[in-house]
């Protein structure tokens, strides 16, 4: 699923997860160094952008330019993020040592 920045034109991917059943289990991810800074970087742009438009008393507005820069930033940081690998849990590591398949 992609939609199209409107300020700059490039495609941006949805990096929604897909529905969970049952109980909700975070996966953690191996974050490469390159993505870190990434993440890093981009955390930084966001809260700055965040504290100069509630500093400055903008209304909140999705049109807003500020806003969607934010919206922007944040899309790419989960793109980011979203592309790292999932580290495989004790269960998943121990099923492949036993050769076990899940259905």
């Amino acid at each position: 699923m992609a939609a199209s920045s409107s300020a700059c034109g490039f495609p941006i991917r949805s990096a929604a997860p897909a529905a969970v059943t049952g109980r909700a289990a975070m996966r953690h991810r191996r974050i490469s160094p390159e993505a870190g800074h990434a993440l890093e970087i981009l955390g930084h742009a966001i809260e700055y952008l965040t504290d100069e438009f509630v500093y400055s008393g903008g209304s909140f507005s999705a049109h807003d330019a500020q806003v969607e820069a934010v919206q922007l930033l944040m899309s790419l940081n989960r793109e980011i993020y979203l592309g790292c690998p999932e580290v495989p849990t004790f269960a998943d590591r121990f099923r492949t040592l036993l050769h076990l398949r899940t259905a």
